[in-house]
């Protein structure tokens, strides 16, 4: 490898981009395009970088296994950065694989943690951390160190163990700062506000207030009985009983645990959960029909009576009950949440990392752009949507994953 080159690999791994152009900007050797590509991707080209690396792979012999390795994790941490969740595992999997082989140590730890982060985003909390588990952190850089942490306070957030977390990202800050990256520390430092930002909304007796992370856990700790709208569960101390595939039937749940010690009014309930505004008497015979499931469903935790004017909800060993709803009172909040963390994303990405249909997902895409809540840019599968960060709100939404025990 040639001074050039050598020179260049350094400045990218100090997070100085434009460094390293001035030294490769005019080559157009395959280990150039490489640096060139990765270069931009800091920048923020992420289009232009993505094309730079695919040229590099293609440029690079077949006997170079290991540069092209490394261009296959260099294009899925740009892939990742778009927001381009689709990237074939599998090929990132034999790139670590191959790396790993040849002594590559770092770079394979690098393609482990974007794998890491990945199942991360789209949920998948439980494979993230088996994964994280399976590498040890002992022997790495200090900006991979901080790689790791961000990992672990992640899935320490979702899993609703801020003392973890904070610990994890104190780690992480002490290693950004020996990395001296920038992008690395200011990435660190983004994490921390998560901590002490809203995450949720807490309603109960007719009054509703904004919870922190640590208060969400120590709610989810306590013996009230919880109308979870983040999880779609009514739960208490001992048992969950899950309403994800009843929306009808949550929507009941959770008026009836609003109005909670009194009643909640039929015309009130045929309202919220059947959309309109004239009942009738088939509105008031189906809501007598849901009103028998939503009993059945919830003995294990509370009762559901018929009073003069409604229903009522009784917890049968809470002594409180109360409704854990997302920061942000908005039909398309999930999706709001995700586009909140101020990357682009594709109608796709954000089926996949939210679990439902593409079909959906572009409804309420649509919805949101109707309302200015979010806008999109480019033209068919590159086309991509944003919104400007929701000021005072976690940019991320800690809460839809499942706990322990769910």
């Amino acid at each position: 490898m040639d001074s050039m080159i050598t020179a260049a690999a350094r400045a990218l791994a100090a997070g100085d981009p434009l460094g390293a152009l001035k030294r490769v900007a005019l080559r157009d050797d395959a280990a150039a395009l490489a640096l060139r590509g990765i270069a931009m991707a800091q920048l923020g080209d992420l289009v232009r970088a993505k094309m730079l690396v695919r040229s590099a792979a293609r440029a690079f012999s077949p006997k170079e296994v290991v540069a092209k390795a490394r261009c296959v994790v260099a294009e899925a941490e740009i892939a990742f950065a778009m927001r381009d969740l689709g990237w074939p595992e599998k090929a990132l999997d034999a790139a670590r694989a191959t790396l790993e082989e040849h002594g590559d140590h770092a770079n394979a730890a690098h393609a482990r943690y974007l794998a890491t982060r990945r199942l991360l985003l789209i949920g998948r909390i439980d494979e993230a951390e088996r994964t994280l588990n399976e590498f040890d952190a002992g022997k790495i850089p200090p900006a991979l160190r901080a790689a790791h942490e961000l990992v672990v306070a992640g899935i320490a957030m979702r899993r609703l163990r801020t003392k973890d977390a904070r610990n994890a990202l104190a780690r992480a800050r002490q290693a950004a700062h020996h990395a001296g990256i920038y992008a690395l520390t200011a990435e660190v430092e983004s994490a921390y506000r998560t901590l002490d930002t809203p995450a949720a909304r807490l309603i109960a007796r007719g009054e509703e207030r904004l919870l922190l992370l640590h208060e969400v856990e120590t709610l989810m700790s306590s013996k009230a009985l919880i109308v979870d709208a983040c999880r779609y569960v009514v739960r208490d101390e001992r048992t969950n009983v899950s309403l994800a595939t009843r929306p009808i039937l949550f929507e009941l749940a959770c008026a009836l645990a609003e109005a909670w010690p009194g009643d909640a009014p039929r015309n009130a309930l045929i309202a919220r959960a059947f959309r309109t505004r004239h009942p009738d008497e088939t509105h008031r015979a189906r809501l007598r029909v849901e009103m028998g499931r939503l009993r059945k469903l919830l003995r294990p935790v509370a009762s559901v009576n018929a009073t003069k004017d409604g229903f009522s909800l009784m917890p049968r060993r809470a002594r409180e009950v109360v409704v854990l709803a997302r920061p942000v009172a908005e039909e398309h909040a999930a999706v709001l949440a995700f586009l909140a963390d101020g990357e682009s994303w594709s109608s796709s990405a954000l089926a996949l990392a939210l679990g439902a249909s593409q079909r959906t997902v572009q409804r309420a895409l649509d919805s949101l752009a109707a309302a200015g809540k979010a806008q999109s840019f480019g033209r068919g599968r590159a086309r991509r949507w944003m919104t400007p960060p929701v000021p005072g709100f976690t940019t991320t939404l800690l809460l839809p994953a499942p706990l322990p025990g769910d």
